[in-house]
């Protein structure tokens, strides 16, 4: 009997020179490996306990099935059947139904429950016969097996295992068929499998990690090797959500976003002022100083202008609770409750620690996707930086305004610094960069008393107004006036008065490079 080679004209394949791939329709997963799996090869996935290796090798089969009508065939060394099917159906995957039709089988494979020493010498061969069985019965294109690391704790000849398994590989290769198989590691940066052979008989390597980060365990995923063609390098974060295995691939993000020039308000007309008639859409808007300085009411104002509008938008928060949100807005003029009831506004309030940095990005999209706002804020990156390390709050970021710039969606995140007073960092973590609009407000202290001070720090791509003016909070909200006269030193956080001397004497200087500077440029002009 013939075996059943898959038709080069699927679907689910993608065109490359030399080796094609099978697309996977895992989220992300196609992005970061150029197009997919290197179809008729084997492709090893390694991790420790927890890190989702069998969710990728079902969700591997299932795609395939769904949204290629690819039947496959799934040989377990460790779960029965039944758990596989039982755990599906928490991500609304109905293998009993795919099995029912002819499209899926489930090999099980798994040791003799009795734990009965099996003597003799270590053979695939009746393994090996039953899976090609299988895949010539339901004309399967894909395969996962897992895992193997079962088949070595059964026996203790790790050479004579790693023969069989390059054999039982070797077999479906010349079958035609992707192959996906699941092994077990110790460490999460150790050896790339527990014994130390699995890696060399497979045509590919796919590492998954669940590294435990500042008390928050953070999972990645990293191709090491695909032979024969390219794949993006280092490691990414997933999670796993409703639907699956969920890849966030920063890496293979383009700076292709358009950039409109149309103007919104920030719902502060002296603000928009100050930023050169507003803010640009699709923009990312960063307000950064200490606590109690008023970056939640400019969020607040900067929302409600849009529901105003009649445009939608999402608070994402992660510091205070809606019943404390709704209050301060009221006292301001601001109805919350009237604008989500008017289904203009959708507030989503969270613990920084209930999920994982991914988890959060994973929600801020889905919650995305569905609303289809026009703005929104996070209130604030400072809370969902605490516990996590530098790069994965930076790749967080990068997720966040990546995503929004892509929807056409104007941002406006809030940092709290940790200093009360004078100059410090716009931010710990080196994500300034990455903002179009820097709002700096901070404390200063006039005559014995504390004043609020504000800035626009940085605007790309417009004239904005570099004075440093006085921030007023009163029962209207945001008022600010005119910038500090007089005075020097306001960002040291202690300012100092200028005599009208020294004011002159200061016009006078500048006027005098002014001339030098012109004279130059004619100069260099002739």
């Amino acid at each position: 009997m013939t075996s059943s080679v898959p038709s080069l004209d699927s679907q689910s394949l993608t065109r490359s020179k030399g080796v094609q791939k099978i697309r996977t329709m895992i989220e992300g997963f196609d992005d970061i490996s150029h197009g997919g799996l290197p179809v008729g090869r084997s492709t090893l996935v390694s991790g420790t306990s927890g890190t989702g290796k069998t969710l990728l090798a079902v969700q591997f089969l299932y795609h395939g099935l769904i949204y290629f009508d690819e039947p496959g065939v799934f040989v377990t060394f460790e779960e029965s059947p039944a758990d596989i099917i039982t755990n599906a159906y928490s991500f609304g995957w109905d293998l009993q139904a795919l099995i029912d039709s002819g499209k899926l089988f489930i090999l099980d494979a798994c040791p003799d429950p009795e734990g009965q020493e099996i003597v003799g010498t270590f053979d695939l061969s009746a393994l090996i016969e039953r899976i090609q069985y299988a895949i010539r019965k339901y004309k399967a294109k894909r395969v996962s097996i897992d895992s193997v690391t079962a088949v070595f704790h059964q026996y203790d000849a790790a050479e004579v295992v790693r023969r069989e398994i390059f054999r039982l590989l070797a077999r479906l290769k010349q079958m035609g068929v992707t192959t996906l198989m699941t092994t077990e590691r110790v460490d999460e940066y150790g050896a790339v499998a527990r014994f130390g052979v699995e890696e060399f008989v497979s045509d590919n390597v796919v590492i998954v990690r669940n590294a435990l980060e500042v008390e928050r365990r953070r999972r990645t995923i990293e191709i090491l090797k695909l032979r024969g063609t390219t794949h993006m390098k280092g490691e990414y974060p997933f999670t796993i959500t409703d639907d699956g295995v969920n890849i966030f691939p920063l890496g293979a993000m383009r700076l292709t976003q358009r950039s409109s020039n149309v103007r919104v308000s920030s719902g502060v007309p002296t603000l928009d002022k100050m930023c050169g008639g507003g803010f640009f859409k699709d923009s990312i808007i960063l307000a950064t100083g200490a606590t109690g300085t008023g970056k939640t009411l400019l969020v607040s104002n900067f929302l409600a202008n849009a529901c105003e509008n009649g445009e939608r938008s999402i608070l994402f928060a992660y510091e205070e609770s809606r019943s404390q949100l709704s209050r301060n807005a009221s006292s301001w003029g601001i109805d919350f409750e009237d604008l989500e009831n008017r289904g203009l506004l959708k507030i989503i309030c969270a613990y920084p620690e209930s999920a994982g940095l991914e988890d959060h990005l994973q929600i801020i999209k889905s919650q995305i996707a569905e609303f289809k706002p026009s703005r929104i804020a996070i209130d604030s990156l400072s809370a969902l930086d605490r516990g996590v390390s530098n790069n994965a709050f930076r790749q967080f970021v990068i997720g966040v305004t990546g995503y929004a710039k892509q929807e056409e969606i104007t941002g406006f995140f809030t940092n709290t610094t940790e200093q009360f007073m004078g100059s410090n960092s716009i931010t710990d973590s080196h994500i300034s960069t990455i903002t179009d609009t820097i709002l700096m407000l901070q404390y200063v202290e006039i005559r014995g008393e504390m004043s609020r001070a504000i800035n626009v720090f940085k605007m790309r791509g417009s004239w904005h107004d570099n004075s440093i003016r006085e921030y007023l909070i009163d029962a209207n909200g945001p008022q600010i006036q005119e910038s500090f006269r007089n005075l020097e030193g306001i960002i040291s956080g202690s300012p100092r008065r200028v005599t009208v001397t020294e004011k002159n004497e200061l016009s006078r200087i500048v006027e005098n490079v002014r001339g030098r500077k012109k004279d130059i440029d004619d100069s260099l002009n002739r």
